[in-house]
């Protein structure tokens, strides 16, 4: 049953033809506030907070590139052996629209190796920008940067400066992972902060495939 049916069941006439009105006052006024959003360009988006659901959402924008026939890529700073859904999609049957690098080599608690942890993050920075400076890419994703900034593999300065003024006008770059500086908050033109309010890690239910990779 849709919505609008929900909303509408039990009404009279009289309160039909003004549900109507009102509907159409409100498709009117949805017009005039779209008919002024006609500038396009390339976005800064930034998936944060303690919630599931981040990296998802930078993929889910890859993924409508690749169905829309645009170029894209992913760089993803943290995730190395743990074999994931989308690399392996991407990687089997789109590869001709997105280029995939997995630069990083797991969370910093299991290298214990904070210099090779810097190396690699400034190993994965290093591609970033350059798929970034190529506009033949449309949205290139920085899968767990945040990550790799929050502890200061990288430095934010540096990121938010080459993002000011280097990227290319109309290219996205999405930035994802927890604890997102308040830095590269402020000149995000897109920031959303995952909040969590349930997980099933903490009943004791582990890391499930189709679900968390």
């Amino acid at each position: 049953m849709s919505e609008n049916h929900d909303e509408t069941a039990g009404m009279n006439e009289a309160e039909l033809a003004r549900h109507s009105e009102k509907m159409a006052k409100k498709k009117q006024a949805r017009e005039k506030i779209m008919a002024t959003k006609t500038d396009e360009k390339g976005l800064v988006i930034v998936h944060t907070g303690k919630g599931k659901g981040k990296s998802t959402a930078g993929f889910g924008m890859i993924f409508r590139h690749i169905a829309h026939g645009k170029p894209c890529a992913v760089v993803q700073f943290i995730k190395g052996a743990m074999v994931t859904g989308e690399r392996d999609l991407i990687e089997a049957h789109f590869s001709d629209l997105c280029q995939f690098f997995t630069l990083g080599e797991g969370f910093t608690w299991e290298t214990q190796d904070r210099a090779r942890d810097v190396a690699m993050a400034e190993k994965a920075w290093e591609k970033a920008k350059e798929l970034i400076r190529d506009e033949r890419n449309s949205m290139v994703l920085l899968d767990e940067i945040n990550i790799a900034l929050r502890y200061d593999y990288i430095d934010v300065n540096e990121v938010i400066e080459f993002l000011k003024t280097e990227k290319p006008y109309m290219t996205h770059v999405v930035l994802t992972g927890r604890n997102a500086k308040d830095e590269l908050i402020e000149i995000a033109d897109l920031a959303t902060e995952m909040e969590l309010l349930k997980h099933p890690f903490r009943s004791g239910i582990k890391a499930q495939q189709g679900v968390e990779y």
